[in-house]
Protein backbone atom coordinates (compact mmCIF):
# COMPACT_ATOMS: atom_id res chain seq x y z
CA UNK A 1 0.00 0.00 0.00
CA UNK A 2 1.80 3.21 -1.07
CA UNK A 3 2.13 6.23 1.17
CA UNK A 4 -0.96 9.01 0.87
CA UNK A 5 0.01 11.93 -0.67
CA UNK A 6 -1.04 15.44 0.84
CA UNK A 7 -0.53 18.66 -1.69
CA UNK A 8 -0.58 22.30 -0.62
CA UNK A 9 -4.32 22.49 -0.66
CA UNK A 10 -5.14 19.13 1.62
CA UNK A 11 -2.09 20.86 4.30
CA UNK A 12 -3.83 24.01 4.41
CA UNK A 13 -7.04 22.52 5.02
CA UNK A 14 -6.14 20.23 7.73
CA UNK A 15 -4.18 23.08 9.54
CA UNK A 16 -7.14 25.09 9.73
CA UNK A 17 -9.21 22.46 10.86
CA UNK A 18 -6.79 21.96 13.53
CA UNK A 19 -7.10 25.39 14.61
CA UNK A 20 -10.77 25.22 14.44
CA UNK A 21 -12.83 22.06 13.37
CA UNK A 22 -16.45 23.82 13.46
CA UNK A 23 -15.19 25.85 10.77
CA UNK A 24 -17.47 25.97 8.21
CA UNK A 25 -16.82 24.67 4.81
CA UNK A 26 -17.84 27.88 2.98
CA UNK A 27 -15.48 29.74 4.96
CA UNK A 28 -12.73 27.24 4.70
CA UNK A 29 -13.41 27.68 0.75
CA UNK A 30 -13.16 31.30 0.87
CA UNK A 31 -9.97 31.25 2.61
CA UNK A 32 -8.56 29.27 0.11
CA UNK A 33 -10.22 30.30 -3.08
CA UNK A 34 -11.60 26.94 -4.27
CA UNK A 35 -15.30 25.49 -3.89
CA UNK A 36 -17.32 24.25 -1.54
CA UNK A 37 -17.83 21.38 -3.23
CA UNK A 38 -13.63 20.95 -3.07
CA UNK A 39 -13.61 21.51 0.42
CA UNK A 40 -16.01 18.46 0.94
CA UNK A 41 -14.46 16.21 -1.59
CA UNK A 42 -11.16 17.16 0.26
CA UNK A 43 -12.19 16.14 3.56
CA UNK A 44 -14.17 13.31 3.00
CA UNK A 45 -10.86 11.90 1.07
CA UNK A 46 -8.73 12.75 4.04
CA UNK A 47 -11.39 10.83 6.67
CA UNK A 48 -11.75 7.79 4.25
CA UNK A 49 -7.99 7.70 4.47
CA UNK A 50 -7.62 7.61 7.68
CA UNK A 51 -5.64 11.07 7.99
CA UNK A 52 -8.29 12.77 9.97
CA UNK A 53 -11.04 12.09 12.79
CA UNK A 54 -13.02 14.86 13.94
CA UNK A 55 -13.77 13.55 17.89
CA UNK A 56 -13.86 15.70 21.25
CA UNK A 57 -10.67 15.86 23.22
CA UNK A 58 -11.20 15.62 26.61
CA UNK A 59 -9.21 17.43 29.39
CA UNK A 60 -7.37 15.59 32.08
CA UNK A 61 -10.19 17.50 34.35
CA UNK A 62 -12.86 15.17 33.32
CA UNK A 63 -11.29 12.17 35.67
CA UNK A 64 -11.96 12.05 39.04
CA UNK A 65 -7.89 12.55 39.53
CA UNK A 66 -6.67 11.58 36.25
CA UNK A 67 -3.35 11.24 35.81
CA UNK A 68 -0.92 10.47 33.02
CA UNK A 69 0.65 7.21 33.67
CA UNK A 70 3.67 5.55 31.51
CA UNK A 71 4.30 1.84 31.45
CA UNK A 72 7.51 1.44 29.99
CA UNK A 73 8.01 -2.14 29.48
CA UNK A 74 10.99 -4.62 28.37
CA UNK A 75 9.86 -7.48 25.65
CA UNK A 76 11.48 -10.05 24.14
CA UNK A 77 13.27 -8.72 21.11
CA UNK A 78 12.13 -10.82 18.58
CA UNK A 79 7.93 -10.53 20.05
CA UNK A 80 8.00 -6.74 20.10
CA UNK A 81 5.38 -6.49 17.83
CA UNK A 82 3.32 -8.90 18.63
CA UNK A 83 3.45 -7.88 21.95
CA UNK A 84 2.49 -4.34 21.75
CA UNK A 85 -0.44 -5.40 19.76
CA UNK A 86 -1.26 -7.61 22.82
CA UNK A 87 -0.78 -4.33 24.86
CA UNK A 88 -2.77 -2.69 23.07
CA UNK A 89 -5.91 -4.78 23.34
CA UNK A 90 -5.92 -4.09 26.73
CA UNK A 91 -8.48 -2.27 28.42
CA UNK A 92 -7.65 1.12 30.26
CA UNK A 93 -4.31 1.29 27.67
CA UNK A 94 -4.72 4.68 25.52
CA UNK A 95 -1.56 4.34 23.59
CA UNK A 96 1.25 1.76 22.55
CA UNK A 97 4.67 3.31 21.29
CA UNK A 98 6.95 0.77 19.87
CA UNK A 99 10.52 2.44 21.17
CA UNK A 100 13.85 2.22 21.26
CA UNK A 101 16.53 2.34 24.20
CA UNK A 102 15.95 0.53 27.81
CA UNK A 103 12.81 -0.49 27.16
CA UNK A 104 10.81 -1.81 23.64
CA UNK A 105 7.61 -0.49 24.42
CA UNK A 106 5.86 2.15 26.08
CA UNK A 107 2.22 2.32 27.09
CA UNK A 108 0.38 5.28 28.30
CA UNK A 109 -2.99 5.37 29.83
CA UNK A 110 -5.16 7.77 32.07
CA UNK A 111 -5.58 6.93 35.75
CA UNK A 112 -8.02 8.40 38.73
CA UNK A 113 -6.65 5.87 41.09
CA UNK A 114 -2.88 3.61 41.87
CA UNK A 115 -4.74 0.84 42.75
CA UNK A 116 -5.87 1.14 38.54
CA UNK A 117 -2.10 1.51 37.56
CA UNK A 118 -0.82 -1.17 39.50
CA UNK A 119 -3.41 -3.89 37.86
CA UNK A 120 -2.59 -2.63 34.19
CA UNK A 121 1.21 -2.66 34.87
CA UNK A 122 1.51 -5.79 37.27
CA UNK A 123 -1.08 -7.66 36.96
CA UNK A 124 -2.00 -7.53 33.03
CA UNK A 125 0.66 -6.31 31.23
CA UNK A 126 3.61 -7.70 33.37
CA UNK A 127 1.63 -11.14 32.82
CA UNK A 128 2.00 -11.05 28.88
CA UNK A 129 3.70 -13.69 28.03
CA UNK A 130 7.34 -12.50 26.22
CA UNK A 131 7.40 -9.28 28.86
CA UNK A 132 10.64 -9.23 31.34
CA UNK A 133 9.80 -6.13 33.39
CA UNK A 134 8.00 -3.01 33.51
CA UNK A 135 8.40 0.54 35.01
CA UNK A 136 5.72 3.04 35.73
CA UNK A 137 5.44 6.81 35.91
CA UNK A 138 2.97 9.14 36.40
CA UNK A 139 2.80 12.50 34.85
CA UNK A 140 2.41 14.95 38.58
CA UNK A 141 2.37 18.26 36.41
CA UNK A 142 1.36 19.18 32.94
CA UNK A 143 3.99 21.97 31.89
CA UNK A 144 2.84 21.24 27.96
CA UNK A 145 0.33 19.18 26.20
CA UNK A 146 -0.65 19.27 22.37
CA UNK A 147 -3.58 17.29 22.47
CA UNK A 148 -3.58 17.50 18.29
CA UNK A 149 -0.10 15.61 18.80
CA UNK A 150 -0.36 14.14 21.71
CA UNK A 151 -3.85 12.02 20.66
CA UNK A 152 -3.07 8.89 19.27
CA UNK A 153 -6.19 7.09 18.26
CA UNK A 154 -6.86 4.13 15.80
CA UNK A 155 -8.31 5.24 12.81
CA UNK A 156 -12.29 4.53 12.59
CA UNK A 157 -13.57 3.48 9.15
CA UNK A 158 -15.88 6.01 7.70
CA UNK A 159 -18.78 5.00 5.61
CA UNK A 160 -18.95 5.69 2.08
CA UNK A 161 -21.88 8.09 1.83
CA UNK A 162 -22.68 6.96 -1.37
Amino acid sequence: MAAVQLDALDRQLVDMLALDARISNRKIAAELGVTEGTVRGRIKRLQQDGLIAFTAITGFEMGKLARLAFINVQADVDRVREVAQIIAEVPGVNAVLITMGQFNITAMSLIDELDELVELASDKILSIDGVHHVETSIAVKTVKYNARMAKITKPEVVPDDD
